[in-house]
């Protein structure tokens, strides 16, 4: 059972670019805190959070895990990520299950891609930012410069805590007992800066300072606490996980100003569905309803799906009694957990801020909330933003009969991963696993391979086009059968009209005088969203457009579901032909890391990839960052050609921008194709 209170408890994520060291520098706050007797190393395979055995394979995080240990009265809970761009949809749930943010850069490389993603994620949900530059004794590191770019880019509100002191192998204080040199800068300066910024917060205080000349550390707490919140102030952290400089440091800035659930901005939860949903913020009290947020899903071939979550609010107690979302399917909590790496620990009892496991209960997704009212208003945090994942392959089970089994583990792996997608083609009759990148495909091709012992087949599918219309147009249909019995009959008219790109699918029912009965409404629908996921141009699903229902016909006896979806649909293929259909392409924002010296050839070919550049930054080390859009379909190959180009030195990662208008030899190539294969049928 706990034996600390919320005010103790600080929940901290680790995020940063990969090879930043997260999982060293977890591995060393455990250690120096006394949660672990000794420090384990990626090398040798035996951190506390890479236990998977293909993390050790890699030698990189490929999942969140969670960890925490104790220090000054204060109970750290630690979510370590991954940081390699494939992989960060792991990193954007843990952002939705704490408070700070830990934002880890490698001293050698500097801010990278991840860096900057993960610094504009947590300003994005309101979450208290530290930054840590780790591997300060790294050779070839210039840590002014490396300070001085890291305001320049997220703003001044960047301040050092402490600094580096004799040549990196230890550092000073500049807030709690500022005193000594350091191997940069000034003591006094960071000081009188992290001051100056503090106080600006507080209008009494600052008048105070201004008059006094003087404020105390103790009387700085809360008004600190309060920038962070606000994100007027980002402490900066200096340690090297090899020597240890800095940890001890870490730990006590992590006790001391880190926020509480109690004073972190706390999340937006919805209670409804819809336009309908009330926003409300939970409130971190053990004695109120419980509200415990899922964060993470696991799936174990043998010990089956582990749910993670974050309590919220109230307390959570073995063997009661919660729902999960609308709260019309209770289950009883058997089984209530707390994780340290691989190894689980039961208890008795969980409080708001704490990290719980519960094992078993099936209704229990992803992104689902937990909690003990009877209310059967759905409860659900606000939605998290995921990159949407377009990189694919086609896959299928190699041996026959394995197709059912490959189906079960590609819905296990979705439902793990926020950024894995699966999609099957109607007109290819292919089930495409859709995933961030190559690394992320590699992986969970591995996981496929290795954890469930299934051979597959793959290759490249076909890129995710979509179809849309191009102007306003009618539709009309009428069912009607007649078998001896009882008939069937449905008539239905209805008008389409083009919706700006990205608006997705509207449905209207502008019927009056109850000639189409408003029961059947929905089975017009219904049978109008079947023709949307195969459109007739070149049978990819249809988007952004409107369709309205405003006229048809009934009969008292004859007319049923079934005849008004069949009429429902035979109006959807009669508008869409004369609403002018074209096929769009996914056009994708893309990210490269280059040395400087590869710019040119690699803007010229973005350029001969219909690809265009939109901006470029300088990064540290001679490395150079591009911005730029390319249709997905023109970066077939692009790994290796980006390897070539820059040898071995390059990499990138992508997210959907937009879909626009396909050239018009691509749109007569996918009609054509999807031709031949119905007149094959």
């Amino acid at each position: 059972m706990a034996n600390y209170t919320v005010e103790a408890i600080r929940t901290i994520a680790l995020v940063g670019h990969g090879d930043s060291g997260k999982t060293s520098l977890t591995e060393a706050l455990l250690h120096r805190s006394g949660a672990i007797a000794n420090m384990g190393s990626l090398e040798r395979g035996d951190t506390v959070c890479d236990f998977d055995p293909l993390e050790r394979e890699y030698r990189h995080s490929l999942a969140s895990a969670l960890a925490h240990c104790s220090h000054a009265e204060a109970e750290l809970n630690l979510i370590d990520t991954p940081g390699y761009p494939d992989f960060i949809g792991q990193s954007i749930a843990a952002l939705a299950a704490v408070e700070t943010a830990l934002v880890v850069v490698n001293a050698q490389n500097g801010i990278e891609l991840t860096t900057r993603r993960m610094m504009a994620l947590a300003a994005e949900r309101g979450l208290c930012r530290i930054l840590v530059v780790n591997k300060i004794d790294a050779e070839r590191v210039d840590l002014p410069a490396l300070l001085a770019n890291l305001r320049e880019t997220f703003g001044k509100e960047v301040l050092p805590l402490n600094l580096p002191a004799d040549n990196a192998s230890r550092v000073v204080d500049c807030f709690f007992a500022p005193s000594g040199d350091a191997d940069f800068s000034s003591v006094a300066d960071a000081h009188q800066a992290l001051v100056d910024q503090v106080v600006e917060v507080d209008e009494e205080l600052m008048a105070r300072y201004l008059e006094q000349g003087e404020i105390s550390p103790a009387e700085l707490h809360e008004p600190f606490e309060r920038a962070l919140r606000e994100g007027h102030l980002i402490p900066l952290c200096f340690t090297s996980t090899r020597t240890g400089a800095g940890i001890d440091e870490l730990l006590d800035v992590l006790a001391r100003l880190a926020p509480n659930p109690n004073e972190g901005n706390p999340p937006l939860f919805l209670k409804g569905a819809g336009e309908q949903a009330k926003a409300f913020r939970a409130v971190p009290d053990p004695q109120r309803h419980v509200l415990a947020h899922v964060f993470k899903v696991v799936i174990d071939p043998f010990v089956g799906k582990l749910g993670i979550f974050r309590v919220h609010q109230g307390t959570l107690l073995r063997d009661m009694q919660l729902f999960v979302g609308d709260g019309r399917k209770p289950f009883k909590l058997g089984h209530l957990l707390r994780l340290q790496g691989k190894r689980h620990e039961e208890v008795t009892r969980l409080i708001p801020g704490d990290f719980g496991a519960l094992t078993k209960v099936d209704e229990v997704e992803f992104d689902a909330v937990l909690h003990d009212s009877h209310d059967e208003d759905e409860i659900s945090l606000k939605p998290l933003n995921f990159p949407a994942p377009m990189q694919g392959l086609a896959i299928e089970a190699k041996r026959r009969g394995d197709e059912q089994r490959i189906a079960e583990v590609l819905n296990r792996i979705q439902a793990e991963d926020p950024c894995v997608k699966l999609d099957y083609l109607p007109s290819t009759q292919e089930t495409v696993l859709r995933g961030m990148g190559e690394l992320h495909l590699r992986y969970l091709l591995d996981r496929i391979t290795g954890t469930y012992k299934l051979d597959v087949e793959t290759r490249p599918p076909r890129v995710p086009y979509r179809e849309a219309i191009t102007r306003p147009a009618d539709g009309h249909s009428r069912h009607k059968k007649q078998t001896g019995g009882a008939g069937q009959f449905g008539e239905v008219f209805l008008r389409v009209e083009p919706l700006p790109r990205g608006a997705g699918f509207v449905f209207a029912d502008e019927v009056k005088g109850g000639v189409i009965p408003s029961q059947f409404i929905p089975s017009v629908e219904k049978g109008v969203r079947s023709v949307l996921a195969c459109g007739p141009l070149a049978g990819l699903p249809v988007e952004d457009l409107k369709v309205t229902v405003y006229d048809g016909k009934h009969h008292p006896v004859d007319s049923k579901d079934i005849a008004f979806q069949s009429a429902g649909r035979k109006a959807m293929l009669d508008a869409l032909r004369a609403a002018g259909e074209m096929v769009l392409e996914p056009v994708v924002s893309i990210e490269i890391s280059a040395p400087e010296a590869r710019l040119g050839d690699i803007t010229t070919d973005l350029i001969s990839r219909r690809g265009q550049v939109t901006g470029t930054e300088s990064l540290s080390q001679g490395m150079a960052l591009i911005h730029g859009q390319v249709p997905l379909a023109e970066l077939e190959g692009y790994a290796g050609r980006l390897k070539a180009i820059t040898a071995g030195h390059g990499a990138y990662s992508m997210l959907l921008s937009h879909y626009s208008a396909a050239p018009q030899d691509v749109q007569q190539k996918l009609a054509g194709a999807y031709k031949a294969v119905q007149e094959e049928d």
